[in-house]
């Protein structure tokens, strides 16, 4: 009880002294999934959106094969990216493999498929109660698309939140194609699971709370966001059904 007790406190010291080695690690961290991130909203939401409102043969294969993809192990990833990425593979001439590229690369092809998957949803949802509209208009599907991605603005800013949250956690695809290097290529999740290892426990816990507040951070920031939304759009019920009431 002792050592864990002494763990603790000393990884509070670290916290609260701004130790470098554990500013490194978090900012590499925090770098390498803000970059996956927005690669991966990049390129998720146009498919999502594309893929909501488009009606093509062989969509309903390309959604079972989306839906697989959310469920793919994370060290699947990293391997079939490690030998892509490896000297003797086709990206090898990239030179990207245990660096920041191939860790940003690999949470981003994590990521992807759920940005892809909720943005389809929520767009999908939402054609259903105002794409009639703009199918009368005949507005083709990549224009529907992007006039709901806009009109879903709010909704797809908690899409992105969830999806840092999940590349933020993300351990093993980068362990695989970024190696762990200190001072290079760790990141928190990475450091925990080898600072466990090593016996480290204080730089471990440490780590651990700042990805928990992290992670807590985030889901605070999606729920302000969503009951901000709520009494913007009961505000503005309440605004036009008073404007309609006749005097």
């Amino acid at each position: 009880m002792n050592t864990v007790s002494e763990s603790f406190a000393t990884a509070f010291a670290l916290i609260m002294s701004a130790d470098p080695v554990l500013l490194s690690i978090v900012w590499r961290s925090l770098a390498v999934s803000a970059c996956a991130c927005l690669l991966a909203c990049g390129v998720g939401m146009w498919a999502g959106a594309w893929l909501a409102v488009a009606r093509f043969r062989g969509r309903g294969l390309l959604l079972v094969m989306l839906n697989t993809s959310l469920a793919l192990p994370s060290v699947v990833v990293g391997l079939a990216l490690y030998l892509l990425l490896s000297h003797s593979g086709p990206l090898g001439f990239l030179g990207w493999l245990f660096s920041f590229k191939a860790m940003v690369l690999a949470q981003a092809v994590l990521v992807c498929p759920v940005i892809t998957a909720l943005v389809r949803q929520t767009i999908a949802d939402a054609d259903k109660h105002h794409g009639e509209q703009l199918r009368s208009l005949r507005a083709r599907a990549w224009l529907r698309g992007l006039l709901l991605l806009w009109d879903e603005r709010f909704a797809l800013v908690t899409i992105v939140i969830a999806g840092f949250g999940r590349a933020i956690s993300e351990v093993g695809a980068v362990m695989v194609v970024g190696g762990n290097i200190e001072g290079y290529t760790r990141v928190m999740t990475t450091a925990i699971a080898l600072e466990t290892s090593k016996g480290d426990l204080p730089l471990a816990l440490a780590l651990g709370i700042v990805l928990l507040s992290v992670v807590l951070l985030l889901n605070f920031a999606a729920a302000a966001l969503k009951r901000w939304r709520e009494r913007r759009d009961a505000g503005l019920s309440g605004l036009f059904g008073q404007a309609g009431t006749p005097a």
